[in-house]
Parts: structure tokens; sequence; C-alpha cells
């Protein structure tokens, strides 16, 4: 049997995943302020059955940017693989509640809401893009946040805005995926400045 894999991470923010000797760096200390690492600096999921049960709330947006006449063949029911803002606010859903299949340190958790939002900017841009603002809000009971969901729930919605509408206009993008407001647990509201 060959060695069992192991991450290191390095201070000066190097890593050689084919380097198994033993690395000692001065990091050790600065993992004590990240939560998803142990003593030794492994990853790991953190322990949250001591924490309270709260209602916890967030959203995240993600924007699309593509072209006017994209745009208003989805306005329009005119792209071939159907209605596209209805098959990616159901996108979105699926996504948020696969979450933690996807990211690995994030718990399952019970969902008790998900809702996406589309608002659409028909004014193109300085470069000749109109976009679709994608707000996806998830909620839970529970003693860790909904934060991850709400994102990957508009980044899902983003990447299949992108599918569904790939064969018109492949110069599509996503971007600005962040959080706007978390509220719940321990740390309280969180509200993004613009």
């Amino acid at each position: 049997m060959g060695a069992r894999p192991s991450l290191t991470f390095f201070s000066s923010g190097t890593y050689n995943p084919t380097d198994s000797r033993p690395q000692h760096t001065d990091s050790t200390d600065k993992m004590a302020e990240f939560t998803h690492f142990n003593e030794s600096g492994r990853a790991r999921m953190v322990d949250i059955s001591a924490k309270d049960s709260t209602e916890r709330l967030a959203t995240a947006q993600a924007k699309v940017f593509l072209r006017p006449d994209t745009l208003e063949k989805i306005q329009r029911g005119k792209i071939a693989k159907g209605d596209v803002l209805s098959v990616a606010q159901v996108a979105g859903v699926m996504g948020a509640k696969k979450t933690p299949d996807l990211i690995p340190m994030c718990h399952p958790i019970l969902l008790t809401s998900v809702d996406i939002a589309f608002k659409e900017e028909p004014h193109p841009d300085s470069q000749g893009r109109c976009s679709i603002t994608i707000t996806a809000t998830a909620k839970t009971t529970g003693p860790t946040g909904v934060e991850m969901e709400a994102m990957t729930a508009a980044s899902v919605s983003a990447l299949t805005i992108y599918d569904m509408c790939k064969a018109v206009d492949r110069e599509m993008s996503f971007s600005e995926v962040c959080l706007l407001t978390k509220s719940g647990g321990k740390s309280g509201t969180y509200i993004r400045k613009s």
C-alpha cells in the first residue's frame, strides 16, 4: 500500500501535491483561526452538535450577462430548450438541496424554504450586454447557517441559464456571485455593503 495522501498548508502559499514528506511550517498557530482544520492542519467537518438552533436566513446573488437578442428570446419563449427562467428557478432550488454533496465541509441541513427570483435588465451596458440578476434566499432553523445553500442556488440558476441558451449565445458569462445578507446564529446579521 502507498502512503496516504495528505494536504499540507504552507505559509508561503505554495503547495506540492506530489511531495509526501512531512512539512514543517509556522502556519499551525494560524490554523486555529479556521474551524474547518484540526490541530494538525487537516480538513474536517466542524462539530455543530453543541450550537443553538436558531432561525437562519441567507440571500445571495449571481448576475448573468448576455446579448440583447438572447434576453429577448428568453422573454418571448423562443429558446429551443424551453422556459429558461422556470427551469433555472427549479435548478436553483435543487442546487440548494444538493449543497452538502458539492461543497465538502457543508453540513446536510433541513432547508425550510428556498426562493429564486430574477430581475431582467433589458438596457445594454457599456459592453452591449443585458443582464439577469438572480437572487436566491434560503432558510432553515438549526445550528448552522444557509449561506452556502443560497450561493449554490444562485450559481446553479446561472449555470442553467447558460446551458439553456448556449446554442444561441456562447459569449454569455456570469459573475458577481456574492452573499447579500445573512441572519441568525452567533455571528448575527450581515448585510453586504454596496
